[in-house]
């Protein structure tokens, strides 16, 4: 593994369970040794540096504070550690509290707080020392929907301000997407891609991107003519789309053509037009996800505003999409480029 961090930036570490994420993370605090390579900060190198000499802040998914201390004492404590001068440390605990929103709680012990107070406090005693970089495991996960999404927008804001380094890791593509300067996508130990949230999303490089992020439709087919900068693709269940290809492709050459939900009309005839019958219909309520039959291997699935009414189950419809709003999967299963 194999990775550069711009200072300043929020970098997210997204993949499923058990992918390495958490060891790569531990790794840098230096919770966990590595067997080669090295680990560098700021141009010095750490990976035989003590964990309280790195100048790391760590923030954990169980938020781990001291039941038994109170919330000064809690954010203080790497200050303490590291012989702050009184006075400093408590202009320094206040300038946290107000950071995170929750001045005058000095007193307080953890168990007088809620799930989403307590990893602000969290959150308060991995900056109060200004780190150079920030590390957070999965901290939002413990959290109700409402209260997570409030405390993205908030470690985002906290972050910028802050101008830390920041390494994020997550299996939430939603906060992925909405947190990152970049996305380092991972699977099985390895990176799969890095970007930009929308380089990654609209520019999946494999197989496993596509559908690890957004639930991609993947359509296989042949290619029947390859030629300029189009291609003409037949799908495995008889129709024919025409996509935006990046250089010639040899006919009869195997491809999957990747679509977004979101990208594909119901109704509309703008190009790629696809017969298909609706298995199902999910009502969000200013948009629907329908799946729908059109004779391949596997359903599709459509993402759209409701314009008009909502299509039911067993109807017959149009679903399009953009040529250029798709990619393309050699064989292997990586971006055609």
């Amino acid at each position: 593994f194999s990775l550069s961090i711009a200072k300043g930036s929020f970098v997210t570490l997204l993949g499923p369970s058990g992918c390495g994420k958490t060891t790569i993370l531990r790794s840098i605090a230096g919770l966990v040794d590595i067997s080669s390579g090295q680990i560098s900060i700021g141009g010095r190198r750490v990976d035989d540096v003590p964990i309280y000499k790195r100048n790391i802040g760590l923030v954990f998914q169980s938020y781990a504070l001291f039941p038994h201390k109170s919330v000064f004492d809690n954010v203080a404590f790497g200050l303490k550690y590291r012989n702050v001068p009184k006075a400093d440390i408590a202009r320094r605990v206040s300038q946290a509290l107000d950071m995170v929103r929750l001045p005058g709680s000095e007193k307080k012990l953890p168990s007088q707080l809620s799930g989403g107070q307590q990893q602000r406090i969290a959150l308060a005693r991995a900056i109060v020392f200004e780190p150079e970089v920030l590390l957070l495991d999965e901290p939002l996960s413990a959290l109700d929907a409402n209260m997570r999404e409030e405390m993205r927008v908030e470690i985002k804001k906290i972050q910028k301000a802050t101008g830390i380094t920041a390494i994020f890791v997550t299996h939430d593509q939603e906060e992925a997407l909405s947190m990152s300067d970049r996305i380092v996508v991972m699977n099985a130990g390895s990176v799969e891609q890095i970007g930009t949230p929308q380089e990654v999303y609209e520019r999946p490089a494999t197989a496993f991107v596509a559908d690890f992020l957004g639930k991609a439709n993947m359509l296989p087919g042949t290619v029947t003519s390859g030629e300029g900068q189009t291609a003409v693709v037949s799908l495995a269940g008889g129709q024919t789309v025409t996509v935006a290809a990046p250089r010639p492709l040899a006919s009869a050459s195997s491809v999957t053509v990747v679509v977004r939900p979101q990208k594909l009309s119901i109704g509309l005839t703008v190009a790629n037009r696809l017969a298909g019958r609706v298995l199902s219909t999910s009502y969000l309520g200013g948009s629907a996800i329908y799946e729908i039959d059109i004779g391949g291997p596997t359903p599709i699935r459509a993402n759209t505003p409701i314009d008009g009414r909502l299509v039911r189950e067993g109807e017959m419809i149009d679903v399009s999409f953009d040529p250029a709003g798709c990619v393309l999967l050699d064989e292997s299963g990586r971006r055609i480029s």
